[in-house]
């Protein structure tokens, strides 16, 4: 195989690779004489097929697999001798014109990752702003939960029923006089302004009292989900078994036996233990972007465009969905474009934090043990039907970029908890409003180009102005501080197939290609 540089300019290089026809012939005999055992054939006992009709057979499928094979070797041959590390995937083509029985032209483009300068970690200060719960909170959370869990008791006969009250009753339904499928039943139990109904339903229980008898009017939406009956104009005749009313809501010791606790005491701190735990978020969060920002803004250096339109293209994707549920989802995408760079200039950062906390993470030692790949496996599989939970396994385990992208998430957490190790911390007591104050202001900060450490403004430092249509920027900001997570394992990821499959995780876009097999494009057939 002859090898031939075409280009190298920046992280972009291009190969001419030449693999002779001699090889690929070589190839094809060598699995000539590993199939024919297997091959049966009318005439000649098993394993005896004498070799050039096995190459009639088959030849064609034959050589197709011996030049997939020697273009595959070559490539990697490729990347092992000039250490390429391949930022995405490279484009393999092979040459138009090519036929069996002459040399095979390939060539060979990507872009590779750039040498990250050794990260400075040294000197990194952060400020933990820290809330304590206060009782009061904790009584609210305990009022809303028994509020939540309100109870009904049956009201008295002449009780009319209003907005909160539960009505019990028998129901048939009718189109154009006819009872339609699905329309009658009996107990059913609905509470007035709860929006369970259709549209008017519920409005016109107000006033029913038990063993009322009545026949409502409705017309049916016309985006429900039963075709038969959308838009169509309904009647309901009505028997109303009985009305409750709601207790009140008592946040007291059986109410807690209720949930199967033993006492309110107990509740009282499993509640603050669980706004503990969500205040300490808000402060990881804020804690997390200021490290982020101190790590972009000490290290400037070139990243792959391609890994860059990768990310970009995924961010732009979710906002597009995003502005597709707005209100007035035009003028949200219309504002999106405005702010385009913007969001490109996210993208960059992301990819060049990735890059960062993967080199951090890599010099340091940071890992994710078997036993916690294990725990992540078993969650994930949670979200799939028992039948195809084995399958996911199966699936991960087979698929290392699958898998990278499913460690991805606690590697980054691990490396930025090495972080924080390593940093000079200071603590202030802060109050909730305070904490929150802290995040939406940096949500409103500004940009000074790729590498400042923020992803909120624009290029110059203005600061865009709000226009309320449009998908929220701290959105994908929050996004932004997940940093491309998949290309912080690059090295983990082995993958042997051109691209992970659908069937349960999808391998981010940026991870390792260089260890992927390349998808070769092929010349068009010959008329």
């Amino acid at each position: 195989m002859q090898t031939v540089e075409t280009l190298n300019e920046g992280l972009k290089r291009a190969y001419t690779l030449t693999i002779t026809a001699k090889d690929i012939d070589a190839r094809v005999e060598k699995e000539i004489k590993t199939v024919a055992p297997q091959v049966r054939m009318p005439g000649f006992r098993p394993g005896k097929v004498p070799a050039n009709l096995v190459r009639k057979m088959h030849g064609e499928a034959l050589h197709q697999d011996a030049l997939n094979g020697s273009i595959q070797e070559g490539v990697q041959k490729l990347l092992a001798d000039n250490k390429l590390r391949p930022a995405m995937q490279p484009s393999v083509e092979l040459n138009e014109g090519y036929e069996p029985g002459k040399d095979a032209e390939v060539k060979v483009a990507l872009e590779v990752l750039p040498d990250v300068p050794a990260p400075s970690i040294e000197g990194i200060k952060l400020e933990r702003l820290t809330v304590e719960v206060e009782e009061a909170k904790v009584d609210e959370a305990l009022a809303s939960m028994a509020s939540q869990n309100k109870q009904f008791e049956e009201a008295a006969k002449s009780h009319k029923a209003k907005e909160g009250d539960l009505v019990v009753m028998d129901f048939v339904g009718k189109v154009d006089g006819v009872a339609f499928e699905g329309g009658t039943g009996e107990g059913m139990s609905v509470e007035i302004g709860s929006g369970r109904l259709i549209p008017g339903f519920e409005d016109q229980l107000v006033g029913v009292k038990a063993n009322d008898e009545k026949t409502i009017n409705v017309t049916f939406p016309e985006d429900y989900n039963v075709e038969t009956l959308k838009g169509k104009p309904a009647t309901f005749d009505l028997v109303i078994n009985e009305v409750r009313v709601p207790k009140e809501a008592k946040a007291d010791e059986d109410f807690a036996k209720s949930l199967g606790l033993e006492s309110l005491e107990q509740l009282r701190g499993l509640l603050k233990g669980q706004l503990e735990q969500e205040l300490n978020g808000l402060t990881r969060t804020h804690m997390k972007r200021k490290l982020l920002d101190q790590l972009a803004a000490n290290h400037d250096f070139e990243v792959p465009p391609s890994m860059v339109e990768a990310e970009f293209n995924q961010i732009w994707a979710q906002l597009q969905h995003e502005a597709s549920h707005e209100e007035d989802p035009e003028a949200a995408l219309k504002e999106m474009e405005a702010d385009r760079e913007d969001y490109r200039n996210i993208a960059v950062r992301r990819v060049r934090l990735g890059l960062l906390l993967s080199e951090i993470g890599q010099a340091n030692g940071v890992e994710v043990s078997m036993q916690e790949m294990n725990r992540l496996i078993a969650q994930a599989a949670q979200q799939y039907r028992p039948e195809d939970r084995e399958r996911f396994v199966q699936y991960i385990q087979q698929e290392p970029m699958a898998a990278a992208q499913l460690r991805a998430p606690l590697y980054e957490d691990k490396v930025v908890d090495f972080l924080f190790s390593k940093a000079e911390i200071t603590d202030r007591t802060v109050s909730r409003e305070q904490l929150e104050a802290e995040i939406e202001a940096e949500d409103d900060g500004h940009v000074h180009g790729p590498g400042c450490g923020h992803d909120h403004d624009h290029d110059h430092g203005e600061k865009p102005k709000a226009k309320k249509p449009a998908p929220k920027k701290a959105d994908a900001e929050e996004k932004a501080e997940k940093p491309a997570k998949a290309k912080a394992e690059k090295a983990d990821a082995k993958a042997e197939k051109p691209a992970a499959k659908k069937a349960a995780a999808k391998a981010d876009d940026a991870a390792p290609a260089a260890e992927k097999k390349p998808a070769v494009k092929k010349p068009a057939a010959k008329k």
